[in-house]
């Protein structure tokens, strides 16, 4: 089991994401799973490995062709063959040169492709989330897995794959040819690859953590940054400037110590190595020059060990300079497979039926709801709402008002008891349909990038432009919206910010409008909009609400006066219900919220 670990130092404003820092899934399993993207395009990725041979096996021949050079035509003085092999050496490597052209332009197109399958299964993967996940994660530390993760998984499969590959491969090769012109010589290699092995692991096994714990550290920077700059106005008007940089500083040391040790301990990977190679060709051109002179080993083949000793050193290098690329990808791929393995939504019961001709009979019986174990937020809630009633809730904040409209959508489920729609649970409705029978409006507004009637027709992507504008006129919207400078074409940009809060909400009540569902719910719905313009748009509120099962939370009490029933919880119980003459006769805790309000 995964353990989230708190990486926020304590008592930072706006804490409210964790990070897994699960150990990892093995660097060996993140690959096998980037494999089976790259198993999708298998014609394509054998064709990069066909160039990628052909460009090692010019370069190894090429390199070979110096020992018939130098013994056949450069030692006797031919100069007429030496010319016709300088013309061969040049075509093996033009071909050399043309295949690493194809392998590139090929890798380019899958490593792209395996990104963008990536990217559009963990985006289908957070639609079939439970709120649960969102509500324990920052939005910036859940972009950061978008954006900088998947640009260092990018990165790595556009370079170092390949470069890993062909090393390998030109290790191989190169180590065979060494043994056939001369194994002696070939063992110095060897002593000396061994010791670059052997400080390779110890290197990798220790940066490993660090990589990891770099990558989770830049995320929850990322969410901090995001959430002060997106709360910029409340700093500001607390003055807390000066205690959002001293906040950042701390995350972003905190960023710095783990992303030094990081960098360091994957940077000296190269130095080391070119240290270790300059002593190998020293160790091999000494030794060599010793069997040339002593046991008669070919100047052309020294000259071509020589060049092999370099070119079987290159591919080491260049494998330990993708090392830093390579280990930060494969941190970003544990992170964004770990958002691709939370657990989805539970699946609808096999049983779970589609309702028709919804009446919106709805009954709370016995139920009892916790977020976390040991913590009840709800304790026997018991309430009945018959078709087109209206049912309010009122209470103190933190009562459960919000958490019981937020049961019914079955956005969390409940522990015990039941919930009912015209007699059946909704445990047994298909999700999609329970949601499509019922809107919401919240009070916080969410508005997207498109026109003001794209934004309103998202409650029902089916509906004309007719039947948006009928919305925008029930709610006391269409007015505001004809002055806007295209008016139902005007485009909205960051979340609305161009429109005042009120409009804002006003559009998201039209939305709830055109969705014409038969049982709606309003979380404060009109909190952020004046009295005013309350009043003006609660005649429009009032007709939406018509004939259809409404669950109101309301923040000012005089707007739901009329309701059918007011119930009033205090600690997750029930302590009073009935009409607002009715509970106000019985001077109990409604009368106190109710008279406090005009005092």
């Amino acid at each position: 089991m995964s353990k989230s670990v708190n990486l926020l130092p304590s008592g930072l404003p706006g804490h409210h994401g964790y990070v897994s820092l699960e150990k990892a899934k093995k660097p060996g399993m993140v690959i096998i799973r980037i494999w089976q993207y790259f198993g999708k395009q298998k014609i394509l990725f054998l064709l990069v490995i066909l160039f990628l041979l052909l460009n090692t096996a010019a370069s190894l021949y090429g390199s070979y062709l110096l020992r018939p050079i130098i013994n056949n035509y450069i030692i006797p003085g031919r100069l007429q063959g030496l010319l016709q092999m300088v013309v061969l050496l040049m075509a093996i490597y033009l071909l050399g040169v043309i295949a690493a052209f194809f392998q590139s332009r090929l890798m380019i197109h899958v490593a792209q492709k395996t990104v963008n399958m990536i990217r559009a299964d963990m985006f289908c993967k957070m639609q079939t989330l439970p709120i649960r996940f969102y509500d324990t994660h920052s939005h910036g530390e859940l972009m950061s897995r978008f954006t900088n993760d998947l640009d260092n998984v990018s990165d790595a499969l556009n370079d170092s794959v390949t470069q890993i590959i062909s090393s390998l491969i030109t290790v191989a090769g190169t180590f065979v040819l060494m043994l056939y012109i001369s194994p002696m010589l070939s063992l110095v290699t060897i002593v000396v690859v061994f010791a670059m092995f052997w400080l390779a692991k110890l290197i990798i096994q220790k940066s490993n953590t660090y990589f990891t714990g770099q990558q989770a550290a830049l995320g929850i920077l990322n969410g901090y940054i995001e959430e002060i700059i997106t709360g910029e106005k409340t700093v500001k008007v607390y003055c807390h400037e000066e205690e959002a940089v001293d906040d950042f500083e701390k995350l972003n040391k905190g960023l710095l110590k783990k992303a030094t040790k990081a960098q360091f301990y994957s940077g000296i990977m190269m130095p080391i190595m070119q240290n270790l190679n300059t002593i190998n060709f020293a160790l091999t051109a000494a030794a060599g020059g010793i069997m040339s002179i002593v046991t008669g080993l070919d100047i052309g083949g020294l000259a071509a060990f020589l060049q092999y000793s370099k070119q079987f050193s290159r591919p080491l290098n260049q494998i330990s300079g993708e090392f830093s690329s390579f280990q930060t990808a494969m941190a970003s791929a544990e992170r964004i497979f770990e958002v691709m393995d939370q657990l989805p939504e539970k699946a609808d019961e096999k049983q779970a039926v589609e309702l028709v001709n919804i009446k919106g009979e709805i009954h709370f019986n016995q139920v009892t709801f916790s977020y976390n174990p040991g913590k009840t937020i709800l304790k026997n809630i018991s309430l009945k709402a018959l078709p087109g009633q209206k049912i309010a809730f009122v209470g103190s904040t933190g009562a459960g008002k919000s958490t019981i409209i937020n049961l019914l959508p079955r956005f969390y489920d409940i522990q015990s008891g039941d919930i009912s729609i015209d007699g059946t649970d909704i445990r047994m409705i298909k999700r999609k349909n329970l949601r499509q029978s019922l809107a919401m409006v919240l009070q916080d507004t969410h508005l997207f990038h498109g026109t003001v009637m794209e934004n309103i027709r998202y409650g029902s992507l089916k509906a004309t432009d007719q039947q948006v504008i009928a919305a925008a006129k029930l709610v006391s919207a269409d007015s505001f919206i004809k002055r806007l400078p295209k008016g139902y074409l005007t485009i909205l940009e960051d979340d609305g910010n161009n429109l005042s809060q009120g409009q804002r909400q006003l559009l998201n009540i039209a939305r709830a409008a055109v969705a014409d569902p038969r049982i709606l719910i309003l979380d404060e719905a009109t909190s952020s909009i004046d009295t005013r313009t309350e009043i003006h748009i609660q005649i429009g509120i009032d007709r939406l609400m018509e004939g259809r099962t409404s669950f109101v939370v309301a923040h000012r009490l005089s707007t739901i006066i009329n309701a059918d029933k007011i119930i009033v919880l205090e600690q997750g119980e029930i302590i009073e219900q009935g009409s607002h003459a009715e509970l106000l006769k019985q001077k109990g805790r409604y009368f106190e919220l109710y008279t406090s309000q005009f005092d």
